[in-house]
């Protein structure tokens, strides 16, 4: 909490997921900046055997290596979101 110019006490306003990713048409707030295959399948209750397909912004679709780890650019949320689907 901080104190203001009154001395009144001012609370921070609270900070918000970094990402939200779009899975199958379900949001998931995410503040790490990379997130892997098996944490996707994992944050939606998936068997990895059935893969991840990630969909970006041009709709175009690519399956993803198990193990493989996603940078999540800064400024690609912004009007737009991460998308995967099952594979």
């Amino acid at each position: 909490m901080e104190i203001g110019a009154t001395g009144q006490a001012k609370a921070k306003p609270e900070k918000g997921p970094k990402y939200i990713l779009n899975i199958e048409g379900e949001e998931f707030p995410w503040d790490e900046d990379t997130i892997t295959t098996e944490q996707i399948a994992e944050l939606v209750g998936w068997d990895i055997s059935q893969g991840v397909i990630e969909v970006d912004q041009h709709n175009v679709e690519r399956t993803l290596a198990p193990g493989e780890v996603i940078t999540i650019k800064p400024g690609q949320g912004f009007g737009k979101k991460h998308r995967w689907k099952r594979g």
